[in-house]
């Protein structure tokens, strides 16, 4: 009689939801990984070509530290805070390799290099990897959510103390819909009125 009264209230649907859940966060936590592993190698073979480039490969080296020291289980994905401090560190991390892609553009060797060009094409796989794996936690965690919310379902959550879960968010929202300043300068070609 318990078995039929947890399956009507929701308790499998929540315990299928919540593993979905965990899976979608270790593929994240994979594709982070990858790239966690990337930038070693990316930094050692910069640092050869542009050594005097010290503070950005120092911040590389940095923000990685910063990024694989956070223990990122799977209960991190049940506590906000945890996961904010997880998520910025991510974020910063893409921000140096940002930068680091930039100071890169000044060292036509560097560019040329296979080594590096093999890297750097594994790096924005990885970035594409991440933001799939992303994208499917998100989904994970809005279904799950719905779920843990939803009537009767949410009685059941809070009995067994399912709540809902922390999902990914933009730093800076206010600054991604701010449409970009295009100005091309008052510099008219040879001809042009």
């Amino acid at each position: 009689m318990l078995a039929l009264s947890l399956s009507g209230c929701g308790y499998n649907n929540i315990q299928s939801a919540d593993e979905q859940v965990k899976a979608s966060w270790s593929e994240v936590l994979n594709q982070y990984q990858r790239r966690a592993d990337l930038i070693p190698n990316l930094v050692n073979t910069v640092k050869g070509y542009a050594s005097h480039e010290q503070d950005t490969l120092i911040a590389v080296t940095n923000a990685r530290a910063q990024a694989t020291g956070i223990n990122a289980t799977p209960e991190l994905v049940n506590d906000p805070e945890a996961f904010a401090r997880f998520d910025a560190a991510q974020q910063q991390l893409s921000g140096a390799l940002s930068r680091l892609m930039v100071v890169v553009e000044r060292y036509p060797d560097l560019k040329a290099n296979e080594n590096f060009r093999d890297l750097q094409a594994q790096l924005e796989g990885t970035e594409n990897r991440i933001t799939v794996a992303r994208n499917r936690y998100i989904k994970a965690v809005q279904d799950y959510n719905v779920i843990v919310r939803s009537f009767p379902s949410n009685l059941t959550a809070k009995v067994f103390g399912y709540p809902p879960k922390a999902n990914f968010s933009v730093a800076n929202e206010s600054a991604i819909s701010t449409p970009p300043t295009v100005d091309f300068g008052n510099n008219k070609p040879a001809g042009a009125r």
